[in-house]
């Protein structure tokens, strides 16, 4: 099996609402770090934004592990595993998959977001696979950032700047 639909077994503040879906689409690409991941599923569920994990993860997703960790919205989002980048966009066929990378073409900010869009994020140490970027260079998108002496924003923060943005755009109410 290419994709895994993941549903954890654990007590839902709030459940998964099937109909409810802001159109958006996150996906992580190999991410490494837990409390990035767990603050992306609380935004995706917050904002009813599908999220997408693709690779290898640099952690256990079983109920046990996301129980210690204390991600406790699990199962407030439609969350999918894709076991590679082949299965992952098998899986998204009607949507553009927009790259968000430092050293992208466009800036965030002038791009035109349209309903089901994926906005995919690279690994925390190494990005997006430079062969996958170079693919979609006509659709990665940067986030400015005016110091030269930092080199990247944190993971979670740059989905939240993104993903609010394109929902602002597509006007995706509260």
């Amino acid at each position: 099996m290419a994709t895994q639909r993941i549903r954890a077994n654990l007590r839902p503040i709030m459940l998964y609402a099937p109909d409810q879906h802001s159109g958006l689409h996150v996906a992580l690409i190999e991410p490494e770090i837990p409390p990035n991941t767990g603050n992306i599923v609380r935004l995706c569920a917050a904002t009813y934004a599908t999220l997408h994990l693709v690779g290898k993860l640099g952690f256990r997703i079983d109920e046990k592990a996301v129980r210690r960790a204390g991600l406790d919205y699990w199962d407030a989002v439609e969350l999918h595993h894709h076991y590679t980048l082949a299965a992952f966009r098998q899986a998204l066929p009607n949507s553009r998959l927009i790259l968000i990378e430092t050293g992208a073409q466009h800036c965030y900010t002038d791009w035109k977001f349209e309903p089901q869009d994926c906005l995919v994020f690279g690994r925390e140490t190494l990005g997006l696979p430079k062969e996958f970027l170079a693919e979609h260079y006509d659709h990665s998108l940067f986030i400015p950032m005016p110091n030269p002496q930092v080199r990247s924003l944190n993971l979670a923060n740059s989905v939240s700047i993104v993903l609010y943005e394109a929902l602002r755009q597509l006007r995706v109410n509260s």
